[in-house]
Protein backbone atom coordinates (compact mmCIF):
# COMPACT_ATOMS: atom_id res chain seq x y z
CA UNK A 1 0.00 0.00 0.00
CA UNK A 2 1.17 3.61 -0.38
CA UNK A 3 3.20 5.13 2.51
CA UNK A 4 1.61 8.41 4.69
CA UNK A 5 4.13 11.42 4.73
CA UNK A 6 4.31 12.70 8.06
CA UNK A 7 6.07 15.75 8.30
CA UNK A 8 6.22 18.95 11.12
CA UNK A 9 3.63 20.20 8.84
CA UNK A 10 0.92 17.66 9.48
CA UNK A 11 1.65 17.90 13.23
CA UNK A 12 -0.73 19.67 15.99
CA UNK A 13 0.20 23.23 17.03
CA UNK A 14 -0.74 25.12 20.44
CA UNK A 15 -2.28 28.47 18.72
CA UNK A 16 -3.47 30.51 21.80
CA UNK A 17 -5.60 28.72 24.20
CA UNK A 18 -6.05 26.18 21.17
CA UNK A 19 -4.57 23.12 20.11
CA UNK A 20 -5.06 22.95 16.10
CA UNK A 21 -5.11 19.87 14.19
CA UNK A 22 -2.22 20.77 12.12
CA UNK A 23 -0.06 23.78 10.78
CA UNK A 24 -1.83 24.18 7.70
CA UNK A 25 -3.87 27.54 7.16
CA UNK A 26 -6.87 28.47 4.77
CA UNK A 27 -5.66 31.57 3.86
CA UNK A 28 -8.42 34.16 3.47
CA UNK A 29 -9.54 34.15 -0.08
CA UNK A 30 -12.68 36.86 -1.65
CA UNK A 31 -15.18 34.76 -3.34
CA UNK A 32 -18.18 37.53 -3.07
CA UNK A 33 -20.86 34.85 -2.96
CA UNK A 34 -22.72 36.31 -0.34
CA UNK A 35 -26.01 38.13 -1.87
CA UNK A 36 -27.06 40.77 0.97
CA UNK A 37 -23.55 40.60 1.99
CA UNK A 38 -24.85 37.77 4.45
CA UNK A 39 -22.95 34.52 5.08
CA UNK A 40 -25.24 32.11 3.57
CA UNK A 41 -25.84 27.92 3.98
CA UNK A 42 -23.67 27.90 0.34
CA UNK A 43 -21.02 29.78 2.47
CA UNK A 44 -20.69 27.64 5.30
CA UNK A 45 -20.59 24.65 3.11
CA UNK A 46 -17.99 26.09 1.46
CA UNK A 47 -15.95 26.68 4.71
CA UNK A 48 -17.44 23.09 6.16
CA UNK A 49 -15.58 21.23 2.94
CA UNK A 50 -12.25 23.01 3.89
CA UNK A 51 -12.26 22.71 7.59
CA UNK A 52 -9.35 19.52 7.34
CA UNK A 53 -7.31 22.70 7.75
CA UNK A 54 -5.80 23.41 11.10
CA UNK A 55 -6.91 27.25 10.95
CA UNK A 56 -9.66 28.91 8.70
CA UNK A 57 -8.93 32.65 8.20
CA UNK A 58 -12.35 34.20 6.55
CA UNK A 59 -12.62 35.96 3.60
CA UNK A 60 -12.17 39.81 4.16
CA UNK A 61 -15.37 40.67 6.50
CA UNK A 62 -16.09 44.76 6.55
CA UNK A 63 -16.49 45.86 9.81
CA UNK A 64 -19.19 48.42 8.70
CA UNK A 65 -20.54 49.84 5.90
CA UNK A 66 -17.98 52.52 5.80
CA UNK A 67 -15.26 49.47 5.49
CA UNK A 68 -16.36 48.13 2.54
CA UNK A 69 -14.79 48.17 -0.54
CA UNK A 70 -16.21 45.11 -3.11
CA UNK A 71 -20.15 43.89 -2.93
CA UNK A 72 -21.18 40.23 -1.83
CA UNK A 73 -18.60 40.05 0.86
CA UNK A 74 -20.60 39.15 4.06
CA UNK A 75 -19.75 41.42 7.39
CA UNK A 76 -19.59 41.31 10.31
CA UNK A 77 -21.62 44.88 11.63
CA UNK A 78 -25.71 43.68 11.71
CA UNK A 79 -27.68 41.32 13.57
CA UNK A 80 -28.37 39.14 10.05
CA UNK A 81 -24.49 38.99 9.69
CA UNK A 82 -23.59 37.65 12.77
CA UNK A 83 -26.51 34.82 12.65
CA UNK A 84 -25.43 33.94 9.48
CA UNK A 85 -21.86 33.50 10.22
CA UNK A 86 -22.79 31.68 13.05
CA UNK A 87 -23.92 28.61 10.67
CA UNK A 88 -20.64 28.89 9.40
CA UNK A 89 -18.75 28.34 12.85
CA UNK A 90 -20.68 25.90 13.79
CA UNK A 91 -20.41 23.90 10.50
CA UNK A 92 -16.36 24.35 10.66
CA UNK A 93 -16.27 23.51 14.29
CA UNK A 94 -18.55 20.33 13.76
CA UNK A 95 -16.21 19.60 11.34
CA UNK A 96 -13.05 19.68 13.59
CA UNK A 97 -11.84 23.11 12.32
CA UNK A 98 -11.11 26.56 14.06
CA UNK A 99 -11.72 29.64 12.36
CA UNK A 100 -10.84 33.06 12.50
CA UNK A 101 -12.76 36.29 11.37
CA UNK A 102 -10.71 38.88 9.14
CA UNK A 103 -12.07 41.87 10.12
CA UNK A 104 -11.37 44.11 7.24
CA UNK A 105 -11.65 48.28 6.59
CA UNK A 106 -10.89 48.95 3.10
CA UNK A 107 -10.39 52.59 3.54
CA UNK A 108 -9.80 54.57 0.14
CA UNK A 109 -10.34 51.15 -1.91
CA UNK A 110 -14.08 52.02 -2.12
CA UNK A 111 -16.42 53.62 -4.53
CA UNK A 112 -19.60 56.08 -3.52
CA UNK A 113 -22.05 53.31 -4.86
CA UNK A 114 -21.02 50.97 -1.85
CA UNK A 115 -21.02 53.50 0.50
CA UNK A 116 -24.19 54.51 2.36
CA UNK A 117 -25.89 57.73 1.00
CA UNK A 118 -23.34 58.07 -1.72
CA UNK A 119 -20.89 59.35 0.83
CA UNK A 120 -17.00 59.48 -0.36
CA UNK A 121 -14.81 56.60 1.24
CA UNK A 122 -12.87 57.57 4.08
CA UNK A 123 -8.87 56.72 4.20
CA UNK A 124 -6.40 58.24 6.48
CA UNK A 125 -4.68 59.86 3.42
CA UNK A 126 -6.52 62.34 0.37
CA UNK A 127 -4.47 60.61 -2.37
CA UNK A 128 -6.57 58.63 -4.60
CA UNK A 129 -5.54 55.05 -5.26
CA UNK A 130 -4.15 55.32 -8.66
CA UNK A 131 -5.29 52.36 -11.24
CA UNK A 132 -7.47 50.39 -8.74
CA UNK A 133 -10.77 49.12 -8.35
CA UNK A 134 -13.74 48.30 -6.17
CA UNK A 135 -16.21 46.56 -7.13
CA UNK A 136 -19.40 48.57 -6.93
CA UNK A 137 -22.61 49.64 -9.46
CA UNK A 138 -21.82 51.25 -12.40
CA UNK A 139 -23.81 54.18 -13.90
CA UNK A 140 -26.63 51.91 -14.89
CA UNK A 141 -27.17 50.31 -11.29
CA UNK A 142 -25.12 47.09 -12.14
CA UNK A 143 -22.61 44.99 -9.95
CA UNK A 144 -19.09 45.55 -11.41
CA UNK A 145 -15.41 46.66 -11.28
CA UNK A 146 -14.82 50.15 -11.42
CA UNK A 147 -12.21 52.49 -10.76
CA UNK A 148 -12.05 54.07 -7.41
CA UNK A 149 -12.72 57.44 -6.35
CA UNK A 150 -10.75 60.39 -4.44
CA UNK A 151 -11.35 59.33 -0.78
CA UNK A 152 -12.44 61.98 2.50
CA UNK A 153 -9.15 62.03 4.80
CA UNK A 154 -10.47 61.43 8.47
CA UNK A 155 -10.96 63.80 11.02
CA UNK A 156 -8.60 63.37 14.08
CA UNK A 157 -11.93 63.16 16.27
CA UNK A 158 -13.09 60.64 13.95
CA UNK A 159 -10.59 57.96 14.34
CA UNK A 160 -11.48 57.08 17.71
CA UNK A 161 -14.58 56.27 16.59
CA UNK A 162 -13.20 53.58 13.50
CA UNK A 163 -10.99 51.68 16.29
CA UNK A 164 -14.49 51.29 18.08
CA UNK A 165 -15.87 49.77 15.11
CA UNK A 166 -13.04 47.19 14.94
CA UNK A 167 -13.82 46.16 18.40
CA UNK A 168 -17.35 45.52 18.05
CA UNK A 169 -16.57 43.69 14.87
CA UNK A 170 -14.24 41.56 16.73
CA UNK A 171 -16.64 41.44 19.92
CA UNK A 172 -19.37 40.15 17.25
CA UNK A 173 -17.51 38.06 15.73
CA UNK A 174 -16.77 36.28 19.35
CA UNK A 175 -20.20 36.26 19.10
CA UNK A 176 -20.55 34.46 16.16
CA UNK A 177 -18.89 31.41 16.89
CA UNK A 178 -14.91 32.77 15.87
CA UNK A 179 -12.12 32.01 17.21
CA UNK A 180 -10.70 34.81 16.92
CA UNK A 181 -10.17 37.73 14.49
CA UNK A 182 -7.12 38.62 12.41
CA UNK A 183 -7.37 42.30 11.67
CA UNK A 184 -6.64 42.99 8.19
CA UNK A 185 -3.49 45.06 8.24
CA UNK A 186 -2.15 44.02 4.49
CA UNK A 187 -2.79 44.90 1.02
CA UNK A 188 -2.90 48.47 0.63
CA UNK A 189 -6.14 49.15 2.81
CA UNK A 190 -6.85 51.55 5.93
CA UNK A 191 -3.75 50.24 8.22
CA UNK A 192 -1.36 50.93 5.32
CA UNK A 193 -3.31 54.01 4.40
CA UNK A 194 -1.51 55.28 7.64
CA UNK A 195 1.78 53.25 7.89
CA UNK A 196 2.98 54.25 4.34
CA UNK A 197 4.60 57.65 4.58
CA UNK A 198 3.87 58.57 0.90
CA UNK A 199 0.75 57.57 1.31
CA UNK A 200 -0.04 59.00 4.47
CA UNK A 201 -0.40 63.27 4.19
CA UNK A 202 -1.63 63.99 7.29
CA UNK A 203 -0.55 66.81 9.60
CA UNK A 204 -2.12 65.41 12.91
CA UNK A 205 -0.56 62.62 15.52
CA UNK A 206 -1.48 60.11 12.91
CA UNK A 207 0.29 62.40 10.07
CA UNK A 208 4.07 60.88 8.35
CA UNK A 209 6.73 62.45 9.99
CA UNK A 210 7.63 59.78 12.91
CA UNK A 211 7.11 56.22 12.77
CA UNK A 212 5.10 56.72 15.98
CA UNK A 213 2.70 58.61 14.08
CA UNK A 214 2.44 56.30 11.55
CA UNK A 215 1.68 53.21 13.64
CA UNK A 216 -0.36 55.02 16.29
CA UNK A 217 -3.73 53.99 14.48
CA UNK A 218 -2.66 50.34 14.05
CA UNK A 219 -1.06 49.57 17.69
CA UNK A 220 -4.62 51.54 18.83
CA UNK A 221 -6.78 49.08 17.39
CA UNK A 222 -4.98 45.57 18.44
CA UNK A 223 -4.87 47.43 22.35
CA UNK A 224 -8.44 47.69 21.98
CA UNK A 225 -9.22 44.83 20.42
CA UNK A 226 -7.28 42.69 22.75
CA UNK A 227 -9.32 44.62 25.75
CA UNK A 228 -12.16 43.46 24.24
CA UNK A 229 -11.62 39.98 23.62
CA UNK A 230 -8.17 38.93 24.84
CA UNK A 231 -4.98 38.77 23.05
CA UNK A 232 -5.06 34.91 22.48
CA UNK A 233 -7.89 35.61 20.60
CA UNK A 234 -6.27 38.50 18.27
CA UNK A 235 -4.07 37.67 15.20
CA UNK A 236 -2.84 40.35 12.63
CA UNK A 237 -2.33 40.44 8.89
CA UNK A 238 0.85 42.21 7.03
CA UNK A 239 2.52 42.50 3.96
CA UNK A 240 5.44 44.32 3.45
CA UNK A 241 7.14 45.35 0.46
CA UNK A 242 3.23 44.82 -0.83
CA UNK A 243 2.74 47.21 -3.95
CA UNK A 244 -1.62 46.33 -4.14
CA UNK A 245 -3.49 49.70 -4.86
CA UNK A 246 -0.99 52.11 -5.37
CA UNK A 247 1.27 51.37 -2.20
CA UNK A 248 4.29 52.50 -3.39
CA UNK A 249 8.25 51.05 -1.72
CA UNK A 250 9.48 53.52 0.71
CA UNK A 251 13.08 53.60 2.49
CA UNK A 252 11.66 53.24 5.99
CA UNK A 253 10.11 49.76 5.51
CA UNK A 254 12.26 47.55 7.10
CA UNK A 255 12.47 49.43 10.36
CA UNK A 256 8.22 50.02 9.82
CA UNK A 257 7.53 46.10 9.99
CA UNK A 258 10.38 45.34 12.48
CA UNK A 259 9.58 47.96 15.32
CA UNK A 260 5.66 46.84 14.42
CA UNK A 261 6.48 43.07 15.20
CA UNK A 262 8.54 44.03 18.45
CA UNK A 263 5.55 45.64 19.43
CA UNK A 264 3.33 42.91 18.45
CA UNK A 265 5.47 40.44 20.19
CA UNK A 266 5.52 42.50 23.44
CA UNK A 267 1.55 42.11 23.15
CA UNK A 268 1.77 38.36 23.03
CA UNK A 269 -1.33 37.98 20.63
CA UNK A 270 -2.14 35.02 19.25
CA UNK A 271 -0.26 35.43 15.35
CA UNK A 272 0.99 37.36 12.81
CA UNK A 273 0.11 36.31 9.38
CA UNK A 274 2.54 38.19 6.96
CA UNK A 275 1.98 37.78 3.40
CA UNK A 276 4.49 37.59 0.74
CA UNK A 277 3.43 39.70 -2.73
CA UNK A 278 6.28 38.75 -4.33
CA UNK A 279 6.16 41.71 -6.82
CA UNK A 280 2.68 41.25 -7.45
CA UNK A 281 0.57 44.84 -7.40
CA UNK A 282 -3.15 46.22 -8.86
CA UNK A 283 -2.58 49.72 -9.78
CA UNK A 284 0.04 52.04 -10.28
CA UNK A 285 3.42 50.99 -8.73
CA UNK A 286 6.92 48.97 -9.90
CA UNK A 287 6.14 45.97 -8.99
CA UNK A 288 9.94 45.39 -8.10
CA UNK A 289 11.99 42.18 -7.28
CA UNK A 290 12.31 42.47 -3.38
CA UNK A 291 12.13 38.59 -2.43
CA UNK A 292 15.84 39.13 -0.91
CA UNK A 293 14.60 41.93 1.17
CA UNK A 294 11.33 40.62 1.90
CA UNK A 295 13.40 36.95 3.57
CA UNK A 296 15.57 39.32 5.31
CA UNK A 297 12.79 40.76 6.90
CA UNK A 298 10.87 38.23 8.02
CA UNK A 299 13.92 36.27 9.30
CA UNK A 300 13.95 39.72 11.70
CA UNK A 301 10.51 39.48 12.60
CA UNK A 302 10.50 36.27 13.19
CA UNK A 303 12.80 37.17 16.09
CA UNK A 304 10.66 39.69 17.70
CA UNK A 305 7.67 37.04 18.30
CA UNK A 306 9.23 35.26 21.08
CA UNK A 307 5.38 33.70 22.06
CA UNK A 308 3.74 34.90 19.35
CA UNK A 309 2.86 32.66 16.08
CA UNK A 310 4.19 33.13 12.81
CA UNK A 311 1.87 32.31 9.70
CA UNK A 312 3.51 32.84 6.48
CA UNK A 313 1.60 33.13 2.95
CA UNK A 314 2.07 33.29 -0.37
CA UNK A 315 3.59 31.16 -3.53
CA UNK A 316 3.99 28.17 -0.90
CA UNK A 317 4.72 24.51 -1.87
CA UNK A 318 3.98 21.51 0.62
CA UNK A 319 8.16 21.36 0.25
CA UNK A 320 9.12 24.68 1.15
CA UNK A 321 6.79 24.80 3.98
CA UNK A 322 7.85 21.70 5.41
CA UNK A 323 11.33 23.45 5.16
CA UNK A 324 10.39 27.16 6.34
CA UNK A 325 8.34 25.37 9.46
CA UNK A 326 11.82 22.77 10.29
CA UNK A 327 14.07 25.73 9.68
CA UNK A 328 12.29 27.47 12.57
CA UNK A 329 11.35 30.69 10.54
CA UNK A 330 7.99 30.07 10.44
CA UNK A 331 4.94 28.04 12.58
CA UNK A 332 2.16 27.91 10.45
CA UNK A 333 1.91 27.45 6.79
CA UNK A 334 -1.38 29.43 4.79
CA UNK A 335 -2.24 28.10 1.55
CA UNK A 336 -4.29 30.11 -0.82
CA UNK A 337 -5.64 29.40 -4.40
CA UNK A 338 -5.24 25.71 -3.91
CA UNK A 339 -7.92 25.99 -1.47
CA UNK A 340 -10.51 26.86 -3.68
CA UNK A 341 -9.98 23.48 -6.01
CA UNK A 342 -8.95 21.36 -3.84
CA UNK A 343 -11.60 20.83 -0.16
CA UNK A 344 -9.33 17.90 1.07
CA UNK A 345 -6.30 19.63 0.86
CA UNK A 346 -4.34 18.61 4.01
CA UNK A 347 -5.30 14.74 2.53
CA UNK A 348 -3.72 15.69 -1.11
CA UNK A 349 -0.67 17.27 0.65
CA UNK A 350 -0.18 14.38 3.30
CA UNK A 351 -0.44 12.06 0.53
CA UNK A 352 1.04 13.38 -1.96
CA UNK A 353 -2.20 13.36 -4.28
CA UNK A 354 -2.49 15.28 -7.32
CA UNK A 355 -3.65 18.80 -7.19
CA UNK A 356 -6.97 19.74 -9.17
CA UNK A 357 -6.92 23.52 -10.89
CA UNK A 358 -9.03 25.77 -10.32
CA UNK A 359 -11.53 27.32 -12.70
CA UNK A 360 -10.41 31.15 -12.89
CA UNK A 361 -13.49 32.45 -14.48
CA UNK A 362 -15.54 31.30 -11.27
CA UNK A 363 -13.08 32.66 -8.22
CA UNK A 364 -15.31 35.89 -7.87
CA UNK A 365 -19.03 36.00 -7.74
CA UNK A 366 -21.84 33.78 -9.39
CA UNK A 367 -23.03 30.46 -7.80
CA UNK A 368 -22.47 27.00 -6.44
CA UNK A 369 -19.86 26.32 -9.67
CA UNK A 370 -16.35 26.93 -9.06
CA UNK A 371 -17.35 27.41 -5.23
CA UNK A 372 -18.67 24.07 -3.70
CA UNK A 373 -18.43 21.74 -6.26
CA UNK A 374 -14.94 20.92 -6.65
CA UNK A 375 -14.50 17.25 -5.37
CA UNK A 376 -12.47 15.52 -2.80
CA UNK A 377 -9.59 13.34 -4.71
CA UNK A 378 -10.29 9.39 -4.89
CA UNK A 379 -7.12 7.70 -4.63
CA UNK A 380 -7.37 4.01 -6.46
CA UNK A 381 -6.50 1.55 -4.52
CA UNK A 382 -3.42 -0.35 -4.99
CA UNK A 383 -2.67 -3.82 -5.33
CA UNK A 384 -1.38 -5.16 -1.97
Amino acid sequence: MGSVLVTKLFEPFRLGSRTLANRIVMAPLTRARAPGDVASERVALYYAQRASAGLIVSEGTPISREGQGYLFNPGIFTAEQIAGWRLTTESVRANGGAMFAQIWHVGRVSHPSIQDEGKDPVSASSKIAAGALAYGFDEDGKPDLIPTTAPRQLATDEISRVVEDFVQAAANAVEAGFDGVEIHGANGYLFEQFMNPLVNDRTDAYGPETLESRLRFTLEVVDAVIARIGRERVGIRLSPYGQLFDMPLYPEIDETYSTLAQALGERGIAYVHIMDQGGFKMGEGTGDDTGNSFLALLKVIRGKLPDTALILAGGLTADRAESLIADGLIDLAAFVQPFISNPDLVARLRNGWPLSAADRSTFYGGGAEGYIDYPSYSPVPEAC
